[in-house]
């Protein structure tokens, strides 16, 4: 039997990145559609042949026929939605970040757990095939010691163009109502003026914190957090038995950089990424000591890994499953995220360097 879905947004993100790849699965229907936005909700749902239309949430919820819903709004409306479907009995795959702060992730979390309920974390890249590939290959190299033993870990991500190219999705003149529940976008202990900073982390960086999570299966303490510089900011890491850094900002380049770099004693293995909206798989690279460098080319660019989430998501219902980047583990990444500005606001004495032109 088809899990049937219900959407709730119908932005641009909305269609592009999940709507348009759920309605290509067999195993599941776009049964419902919420949107604030008349004109849209309609224009968004004959594009996709979504039969039925609702103007809240809440009237989407309280529709039988849905088994999950995907959410896609405002951010600082996420973390209320997926309460209100949790709280409805309803499977959820919510775009990231699931909260803003760690009590409300506990929270989420917690509603998942106690309703026996998948709540899986739009972090997609996990779901990247090369990815996949590259942590299956960390774990040989950790447990046969053939690159010898780990010595550091590198993330960065220095943003550019997000690799939308103005099609895939319809739109229409009308102005977003607010018309949601919004919960705080940073914490009460959090300076207002580092609210926007932060929830652009949050939105960007969260991705980077949850990748090397994954790919070394545990959870880093945050050693120092710099993050005063106007364009290159930098937070170091404790791996146990190796150290890291995560380096991210924004540049002038207008091309999208980001990746991770694992280093061995003998060895490094290297994931670049392409821009979030480009639909294709990372690409990973494996050098030697004995100056070999090797492109890790199987077959990735089959599926996009917004695709594979969906996919992913689909299966996890229909089975019961743990999502890969479930709504528990994410509680990881907010703990991590408000450690790093704990320590930030404790350097923040320092003289900030001058702007460079």
């Amino acid at each position: 039997m088809p899990v049937k879905l219900g959407f709730v947004g119908a932005g641009a993100v909305a269609q592009m990145c999940h709507i348009a790849n759920f309605v290509e699965i067999a195993d599941c229907r776009a049964v419902a559609l919420a949107e604030l936005r008349p004109e849209l909700g309609r224009a968004a749902a004959a594009k996709f042949g979504i039969p039925r239309v609702y103007s809240t949430h809440r009237e989407l919820l309280a529709d039988p026929e849905v088994d999950a819903v995907v959410v896609v709004t405002r951010q600082a409306a996420t973390g209320a939605v997926v309460l209100d479907a949790l709280r409805a009995g309803r499977h959820v795959l919510s775009e990231k970040p699931m909260a803003h702060t760690l009590d409300q992730a506990r929270l989420l979390a917690a509603e998942a757990q106690a309703r026996d309920l998948r709540y899986a974390v739009g972090f997609m890249k996990r779901h990247d095939a090369a990815v996949q590939y590259a942590h299956s290959l960390l774990e040989r190299y950790r447990a046969t010691g053939e690159l010898g033993p780990l010595a550091f870990v590198r993330a960065y991500c220095f943003t550019g163009h997000d690799g939308r190219d103005g099609t895939g999705f319809v739109m229409t003149p009308e102005e977003r109502t607010v018309g949601l529940q919004a919960w705080p976008t940073a914490p009460d202990w959090l300076p207002e003026e580092l609210h926007a900073e932060y929830e652009l982390f949050l939105n960007v960086n969260s991705h980077d914190l949850n990748l090397l999570r994954y790919l070394l299966d545990g959870t880093p303490t945050v050693t120092g957090a710099d993050l005063s510089r106007p364009l290159g900011k930098h937070v170091a890491l404790d791996f146990g038995n190796c150290g890291g850094i995560l380096e991210f900002g924004n540049t002038s380049l207008g091309e999208w950089n980001e990746g991770v770099e694992v280093y061995f004693a003998r060895g490094v293995l290297r994931i670049a990424f392409p821009a979030p909206f480009v639909r294709q798989a990372a690409r990973v690279e494996i050098s030697t000591d004995d100056g070999r460098a090797q492109s890790v080319l199987p077959s990735f660019n089959e599926r996009w890994s917004f695709r594979r989430q969906a996919e992913a998501f689909v299966k996890d219902v229909a089975t019961g499953a743990e999502p890969l980047a479930g709504g528990a583990d994410g509680v990881a990444d907010l703990a991590l995220t408000e450690e790093i500005w704990r320590l930030h606001l404790q350097t923040m004495h320092r003289t900030r360097p001058p702007v460079l032109s």
